[in-house]
């Protein structure tokens, strides 16, 4: 591995400073925060405005703030991310801290649709696959979606649609139950299904969103019954959350 390049580093430095400020910084912050030399900080800056990965706005002289070429580059790296390989990624990740079978899953219509899989380790483990389409009710990637809806677009997929069909005796059947099972999943930023879409299998799933904040899919891990309890639920539920915000910061979310 080759030696880092201090010049460079110190450009990204300042960069990134702006990853957290919410409007401008002037030279002489920029030099606090970094503690840099005031002649290095302006030889960065006058590069980083020359070559519009920094601008200056015409009514805050003396103040810098992002400019175009960064979202240029954003842009390019929106245009070459893939959710399903993002996911696998990802799952494999998770998979690999937990041992038990993740799941990464997106909403169509009434139905979620798995996207990526990546197989428990243990002997015992659930039968699923890539691609294969569930009732969003009945899971906890579902609910985690569904509950991520605006309130006029959950309304729509449940106008009219009367009682809603069981997987398992658990599953949630009524609109009514299911829009509070939804407020609770809204509460906690978490979902959970027990043995609502297979009577040996338990779930939890975090949201996952993009550069914009939307959540586009969501990711779960699923435990056979024989190894679910509340303190492994706790635990799993913390790692869906820590893979979900991997997953999301890959797609540009902050």
């Amino acid at each position: 591995m080759g030696r880092l390049v201090p010049a460079v580093t110190r450009a990204l430095d300042v960069l990134e400073l702006f990853l957290d400020c919410e409007g401008t910084l002037s030279a002489p912050e920029i030099t606090r925060k970094l503690k840099l030399p005031r002649t290095t900080v302006h030889e960065l800056v006058t590069t980083l405005t020359a070559r519009s990965y920094l601008e200056q706005p015409p009514d805050q002289p003396g103040r810098y703030r992002l400019g175009v070429r960064g979202y240029q580059l954003g842009s390019r790296y929106a245009e070459q991310l893939d959710l399903s390989a993002e996911g696998q990624r990802v799952a494999r990740s998770v998979a690999d801290t937990c041992g038990e079978t993740v799941h990464v899953a997106v909403l169509e219509g009434a139905d979620v649709i798995y996207i990526a899989k990546v197989d428990s380790t243990h002997a015992v483990r659930m039968v699923s696959a890539a691609g294969r389409r569930l009732p969003a009710h009945c899971t906890s990637v579902g609910k985690m979606l569904l509950a991520s809806l605006p309130e006029e677009e959950l309304e729509a997929a449940l106008a009219g649609s009367g009682p809603l069909a069981a997987m398992t005796p658990d599953s949630i059947t009524s609109p009514e139950e299911l829009r509070k099972a939804l407020a609770w999943v809204r509460e906690r930023g978490t979902a959970v299904e027990q043995q609502e879409s297979n009577p040996d299998v338990s779930c939890v799933a975090a949201p996952v969103r993009d550069a914009g904040g939307k959540v586009v899919a969501a990711l779960s891990i699923s435990v056979p019954t024989v190894r679910w309890s509340e303190e492994r639920r706790a635990e799993l539920e913390g790692l869906a959350v820590k893979g979900a915000d991997e997953l999301s910061g890959r797609l540009g979310h902050r």
